[in-house]
Formats: structure tokens, sequence, C-alpha cells
């Protein structure tokens, strides 16, 4: 947003300098981005006046000329057409730097004769690109003065960036607002009084929105428009032109320079129709189907429903809040025009511009919000300016529709500005910050009740308010106040979850797995195959077409990225990811998981063994080992059936505490998926549920036992039972552990067998248990005495009976 320092005090009683306006500017949420002063740039530049011009002795085109600055009387050669005796232009001393050409000039002999200076055009200054002849002033000032006051460029130009919520500071009254509110001047009162019609307006409006006509009726709500006749629309006043070239705008013609003044003065886009070329009633309605416009830049853009048209009896003659149309635009000719200042649906008009590409000062304001109020006091405003410049007299206002509903109350506490910005104020000052911002107050008790104006549209609720406060009373007067110290140790920075999925990351990276990072998301072909896919987590926006599902397990891309590596020549993997999977839309459906894939050999290719593929059983021993290291009990899980569909029936299973809650699922990876997933095996899984592990022990006593060591030699005893096929083998080795917990420290198993010799539907299953003394070598009855009870509980727990 782009303004000059005079423009700014056009709205603004203040005294204070540029320097002290730009910082405050910034202090209040307004970020300065530049600020240009063309009078630095023709410093040393004066206004004189050519007193001679004779040709040059040794060129046809060059004039020798005697001029004037004022102060002394100088020879300079020229070269411009219009040189004459008389002129009064701008003149540049030897020394000067040329902004237009970016020449440094010196005193010089041009074809034999001492030239010193230089009689300037536009473009030598930076003012345009006109160098046909050098500048004529019209109005001439003194010999001597400063030539950026004689061009009117005596006036700083300032840059501001506005945030998207700002739009009543898309115009330089909105920026004085918030000056004056912070206090550096007065806002000028907004001279809008009503202009009489003098007659009753030839051309009617109209809204065609919602019921019969189709689209929505918040599309255009309210639209003001008014005709004026026996107007001249020819060439802007001088602080006019000058204005608007200021802030990067070009004057075109009295009437469409109005309507961008209005732009940019008070953020009310308007415009103007040639009256002229109306046909019947203006009515803003849906665009149709096959509809075309011949806008203002010179293109022709096609029309549909989602947009909004203004159009005539005949066609479309403008895209509401975006563009006009060529066909009714104003031209020299003009002598009548149709006046539009209507409101238009922000998103509506972002849509628009968005699908046609249109990127103009009134698409930019509209769909950051202007002011519903503001629509008949801008009218009759751009009607006194019309009246002024160019003559004429105006209808009475015609209306359709009404104003929207902008009007909403807040309940506003005083005390919420210290709890949520630091700050310590009088409830005085809060009213008078927020009564200057433009807001209505009425106190309620201790509270306010507080009605936003209606150019601030962003203000929803007392959190608003307390930032408005805060804003302009100054970010920079919150007092620095050191946080409240809980306790002189550092709290810890990762909670307990957290550093759960780090030492996991840590320890499969120890059994010599690869930590992979994959997307999200996947095709929903391989979600459906791990128990996903369903519509609820399908993505409307995928980054590509085939990854369009979230993921309901970590493993299919685990399996799809060791499957590129093998086509790649790698077929040995050992990967492993911790992240969330999801079940469904809900927070509580999202977990978190540490799983891993092997492929191929379990172990490199070794002289000494051969390498044999993985099994289930190295999948089920990397989850034992994560677990144990994550403080879960590993010694009372259970291994039950069934796992997940994509694991093999046979050859998996599901590791738990008890069976409603399974920790972890392991086994060898389902051929059907892997077939699927276009990927070869055998290979295993496993999926670790890291947020159903129980929690870490804390408090007393949570600490491990120390590590206490025996002088004693340990012994095994081996034990043969035969027992019910059906029956797991780790059922029998859970029970002699738990026979004598003092002296039992280890069990496993070391033979299952079935056949000859047993009976049908019996098999037997060897174990070797180790006894560690702790006080004294054991006797032979001591050691006897244990066997027996690990017989009896083994025979309790699964019915087993000693092998003969």
């Amino acid at each position: 947003m782009k303004f000059t320092l005079a423009w700014l005090r056009q709205h603004l009683e203040t005294q204070a300098p540029l320097d002290h306006i730009a910082a405050t500017l910034t202090q209040i949420g307004l970020e300065i981005e530049e600020i240009v002063d063309p009078a630095r740039a023709l410093k040393g530049f004066v206004v004189a006046r050519i007193d001679a011009a004779t040709p040059h002795p040794n060129a046809d085109r060059l004039k020798v000329c005697t001029v004037d600055t004022g102060s002394e009387k100088l020879q300079v050669v020229c070269g411009a057409a219009n040189a004459r005796a008389g002129l009064v232009g701008v003149f540049a001393p030897a020394g000067s730097y040329v902004p237009g050409t970016g020449v440094h000039l010196k005193k010089a002999a041009i074809r034999g004769v001492d030239s010193n200076g230089m009689m300037l055009s536009e473009r030598e200054l930076g003012l345009s690109d006109e160098h046909e002849g050098i500048i004529d002033l019209a109005s001439p000032p003194p010999l001597g003065s400063p030539a950026a006051d004689a061009l009117g460029l005596a006036d700083p130009v300032i840059d501001v960036a506005v945030t998207p919520n700002r739009g009543d500071c898309l115009g330089v009254r909105g920026i004085a607002r918030d000056l004056a509110a912070a206090g550096l001047g007065t806002l000028k009162p907004l001279a809008a009084a009503p202009v009489a019609g003098k007659y009753r307006s030839p051309i009617g409006v109209a809204l065609e929105f919602g019921g019969e006509f189709g689209g929505d009726a918040r599309a255009c709500p309210y639209f003001v428009g008014r005709h004026i006749r026996g107007l001249r629309n020819g060439e802007s006043p001088d602080w006019l032109k000058a204005r608007l070239k200021a802030v990067g705008l070009r004057p075109i013609s009295a009437l469409v320079d109005i309507t961008n003044y209005m732009t940019v003065d008070l953020a009310r886009p308007l415009h103007v129709f040639d009256a002229a070329k109306v046909a019947g009633t203006i009515r803003a309605r849906p665009g149709r189907a096959e509809e075309t416009l011949a806008a203002l830049n010179g293109k022709t853009y096609a029309l549909d429903e989602s947009m909004t048209a203004i159009a005539d009896d005949r066609a479309a003659l403008a895209l509401g809040g975006v563009i006009g149309g060529e066909a009714t635009g104003a031209t020299a000719a003009t002598t009548e025009v149709f006046v539009e200042s209507a409101y238009f649906d922000p998103v509506r008009t972002a849509a628009t511009g968005r699908k046609l590409e249109i990127l103009s000062d009134a698409r930019y304001r509209f769909e950051r919000g202007v002011d519903p109020a503001f629509l008949a006091d801008g009218i009759e405003i751009a009607t006194r300016l019309i009246l002024d410049l160019c003559g004429g007299e105006a209808s009475e206002i015609v209306v359709a529709g009404a104003e929207p509903a902008w009007r909403r109350t807040i309940a506003f506490r005083p005390e919420r500005v210290r709890a949520l910005a630091g700050l310590d104020l009088a409830a005085s000052e809060m009213e008078r910050i927020l009564s200057a911002l433009g807001f209505q107050m009425q106190r309620d008790g201790n509270s306010f009740a507080v009605t936003p104006p209606s150019w601030r549209a962003d203000i929803v609720g007392e959190a608003c308010l307390v930032e408005e406060i805060a804003r302009i009373h100054g970010y920079d007067k919150i007092p620095a106040v050191p946080l409240p110290r809980a306790q002189y140790l550092p709290a810890p920075a990762l909670d307990g979850a957290q550093r759960r999925r780090r030492l996991a990351r840590r320890a499969l990276a120890a059994r010599g797995m690869v930590e992979a990072a994959t997307f999200s998301f996947l095709p929903l072909a391989q979600a459906a195959l791990f128990g996903g896919g369903q519509d609820s987590l399908r993505l409307v926006n995928p980054i590509s077409a085939d990854l369009d599902a979230m993921r309901p397990s970590l493993l299919p891309n685990l399996i799809a990225a060791s499957a590129r590596n093998a086509a790649r020549g790698f077929p040995d993997a050992a990967l492993f990811e911790v992240g969330p999977q999801y079940a469904g839309t809900r927070p509580e459906d999202q977990s978190f998981v540490a799983a891993g894939v092997r492929a191929g050999a379990f172990a490199e290719r070794s002289w000494a063994a051969p390498a044999r593929p993985v099994d289930a059983f190295d999948a089920k021993a990397d989850a034992l080992n994560i677990l144990a290291l994550l403080d879960v009990p590993v010694a009372r899980l259970q291994t039950l059936k069934p796992a997940p569909a994509w694991y093999h029936p046979g050859r998996s299973g599901v590791l738990a505490l008890n069976p409603k809650t399974p920790l972890a699922a392991f086994g060898e990876i389902h051929p059907r998926v892997l077939k699927a997933m276009d990927a070869k095996g055998p290979m295993v899984g496993f999926e670790i549920y890291l947020d159903a592990l129980p929690p870490p022990k804390v408090g007393k006593g949570a600490s491990r036992a120390p590590l206490r060591l025996s002088p004693f030699q340990p012994l095994m005893r081996d034990f043969a039972f035969v027992v019910d096929a059906g029956v797991a083998a780790e059922s029998l080795v859970r029970a002699a552990l738990g026979a004598d917990n003092i002296l039992i420290a280890g069990a496993f198993v070391f033979d299952v067998f079935e056949g000859r010799g047993l009976p049908a539907g019996r098999k037997s299953v060897a174990i070797g248990v180790t006894l560690q003394p702790v006080e004294r070598t054991l006797t032979d009855a001591e050691i006897e005495a244990v066997a027996a009870k690990i017989v009896a509980a083994v025979g309790k727990a699964t019915g087993a009976v000693l092998r003969t």
C-alpha cells in the first residue's frame, strides 16, 4: 500500500516528522517496506530560464543557450527541439548525477563550445519516457527554486506491508485512523455530505441472485448507483495526477482517475459506465455459460455461473469486484455516466480473479473485505469529485438490496489485557484506544459490550480486542517478565512416549536395521491389504494420484521400499520406521508404532555356514529385544494367535501380557500380500504398538535392583515332557521359570519331536533349565527337590508328563 506524506496529512492533522511516522507505523503492525523521497534524487536541480538560444556553430541540431539559474548565468549546449528563449525548465549544474540516464555531468566542450550543465527532460529526471523535449513549466516558480518543489515531487512516498486481515488499511484514511489512535495526531472529519439529486436516474439497478435467478444471494447483497449527465471527461488536475503517479498509477482521464483515487484514498473501489452505452437496467447476476467479456485490459474472458456479472439488458458489462468492460468504459467523448458503488462477496471475488488470472486493485481490496456500510457515503464523495472536476448534474441515488449484516457485540473484560498481553492499563485508556479505532463501547458492570466498526470484519472475539489495545499502546511497552521457575532443575524436554520412540530407533539401528522415512500415505489398493482404505481416510488433494490414502500400517511402505531395493540388485533388506499410523479420523485413532521388515538372507554370506533365509523367529527376536529395552516384562509375555491378516496364518503371532491388549505382532508376510505388492518373499515383519505398552515405572521403587552376581557355578538340567500337540512350547518354559523364583535363572526349548514312539496327538518338548545357586553350592537332594518342583509346575500348567 503506497501513499505520500501529503496525502496522509489530508486525513491526519499531525506535525510528526516522517521518521517518527514511519517508526510508529511499524510498531502498530503496518510494517514499512520502503520510503522513497524523490526530492533526494533531485537535490541540486533548480528552476532556470533560457534567456537566449542561438544555433550551435558546428552542429545543426544543437543550440547554445544562456541559462539564468537565479544566482548566475551559464552557457549550456542543448539538443532539445523546444529549447527557446523564455522557456522555464529544470537545470542540472555540472557535478550533478542525472537519475534517468545514470550520467554524472561534467563541464565539457561539445563540438568546440563549452557547456556548464544541462536542461533536463522528463526521462532524464526519471519521471517518464518522454524525451522529445526539455521540461517546460507552465506556471513557473521563482528562478533558483528547488526543482522537486516545482515538479510536485517534494512529497515522500511511503510503502507499507498490509496483512490480509487489514483491508481497511488499503486506504489512506484507514492508515491515518490507526496513527491517530496511536497518538500521532487527530483524524480529520470526512466530508461526505449528500449531493442533492436534480432528477430521477434513467438507469435502474437490480440484484438477480437466489430464488428463480440461481446463484448465492451473498454474491452481491447491496448495490448503490447514480447517474450524472452533462459532464466533460477531460484531463485530471495536476494534484490528482501527481498523487496517482506517486503510487504507481497512470493518469488516464478525470473519470477513471477519480475511481482510482477513491480506491487508494478510502479503500472504496468504484466503477463508472458510459451511460449512453448502457441498455436498460444495470443488474448484478451470475455469469452465464458461453458468455464473454471484453475487459478494460484488452483481453476477453469466458464467464460462468460461479462469477458475478454486472450486466444490462443485452450483455455483461463488467465482472463484479474484479474488472470493468471495454464496451462501456469512459472515454474522452463521454458526457453521461452511471457510477457503481457495490459490495461483492470476498470469497467469490477471489475465486473469480484466480480462475481468470486477473489481479486488479479492486479485486485486491474486495477479496480482503471492504466496508459494507460505506457504499452510500462513497458514492456521495465520488459524485462531489466528478461534479467539481467534470461538471454536470447528478441524479437521485438508486439502491438495490440492503446493507449486509455486520454488527456484532463482543463481551470484553479489561483484566484480559493483563492476562493475555501482560499490560497493566487503565480501563479508560483501553476505552480511548478502541474508541479512536472506531469501536463502540458500552460499559456493563466491570466489563464492556464492544461493537466493532463496519470496516473491521477481522475482529471476532475478545482476544482480537486485546491485540488491538496492545498493538496501539505499543508492543515495545510490554514489560519483560521472567517466567516463573517451578524447580531449579530443568524439566526434561521429552516426555515418556517420546523417549520410548527415540530408544526404539536406537535399538533397532543397533540390531543392524536401517531407518526409513516414508510418507504417511500410500496407494488405496495397498491400504486395503492392511485393513485400511476407508472413505474417511481418503485424501481429497493428494500430492500424487496414486498416493491417495492414509496408511493403516507402517509395513506396506517398508515392504514397497524393500521391493524397490530388490529390483535394483539389493535383495537383502532390514528396514524399520517409527511413526504414526491411522485407523480413523479421530485423534485417538492415530497411534505410534515401531515396525520393521527383513527380506533375503538373515546373515552375510560366509564360508563357515550357508546363509539362511529370514523366518518368523527373526521378526519375533526383533520385537522381543525392543520390548525388553522398553521395560516390558518379556518373561510374562504370551504368544497368541491369530496375528493380523497380512501375516502368514501359520507363521506369525501376537505378543501380549493379556489377551485383550496386544503389544506387538510378528511373522512372515502373507504371500498374497507380497504378490499384490509385487515383492518377492520370504519377507518377515513386526509391529510394536508403542502407545499400548505399559507405562514405565516411576516414583518410589521404580529403579532397577542392583546387579548381584553369584560366586557359585550355575548348573543345567534337561527335562523332556510329553504334552498335547496343541500346547505351545513357551507354556512349558513359563511354567518352569515359575517353579522357583530364587534358584531358577533361565529356561529354553532345545528340542521338539512328534511321530514314532509317541501317541497320536502328542509331542515331546525338551527344555533346558539353568539353576543358579546364590548362597552355597547345591546338594544332590536340593537339586532333586528343585527338579521335582519343575516337573510338578509344568504338569499342573500344561498337563505334561516326563517322557520315559
